[in-house]
């Protein structure tokens, strides 16, 4: 799954999570999120945001109570505000968007 056929190759698994994510871009963000029917608001963006720094510094996808925190922490938002955002779920969603590979040990939500 590609973004335009003019962007770099990325290579992406079966369900279209980047493999490897410091292939991710802004340009890629907002076609995955175009795919997904979002269209991306400063808070989505915040959200991308702390998780790709949450990973660059720990080399792990945060937890979606961690992003949770950060909203409550940053945005004054309320615990289903994630899932307001992203409806199909932190990790087929927001994760995806950030340009994380897919998490082995979660599901989709």
């Amino acid at each position: 799954m590609q973004p335009d056929a003019q962007a770099k190759p990325m290579p992406t698994g079966d369900e279209g999570y980047l493999v490897d994510p410091s292939d991710w871009s802004r340009e890629w963000a907002l076609e995955i999120a175009r795919r997904e029917g979002i269209e991306l608001t400063d808070d989505h963006w915040a959200v991308i945001r702390f998780v790709r720094e949450f990973y660059e510094e720990r080399h792990v996808i945060p937890d979606a109570r961690f992003v949770m925190k950060f909203l409550a922490d940053t945005r004054s938002a309320e615990r289903n505000d994630l899932f307001k955002l992203f409806p199909y779920g932190y990790v087929k969603q927001a994760c995806k968007i950030a340009g994380m590979r897919k998490p082995r040990a979660w599901s989709t939500g």
